[in-house]
């Protein structure tokens, strides 16, 4: 891969926010969006960290993922 393909794909992984309100939250990054439950987020947060560990060749593609996770647990605390 060339250095401006890799510099894309670093910043696409970057692209992930979470948002919630009382009783879902989303997912919302460049090319899809999910909502759930918002007692899934330990479900959903498990996922993507057991996914990072099995494809350690994904190269980061879940970091942003489980960041924006890791934060909304925080803000609701779960």
């Amino acid at each position: 891969m060339n250095p401006v393909a890799e510099g894309e794909e670093a910043r696409h992984h970057r692209r992930m926010k979470a948002t919630q309100d009382d009783k879902t939250f989303t997912l919302t990054g460049r090319y899809w969006s999910g909502t759930f439950p918002i007692e899934e987020l330990p479900k959903q947060l498990a996922f993507y960290r057991d996914q990072r560990e099995k494809f350690p060749k994904a190269n980061g593609a879940y970091d942003a993922t489980i960041a924006a996770l890791e934060k909304l647990e925080k803000e609701i605390g779960s």
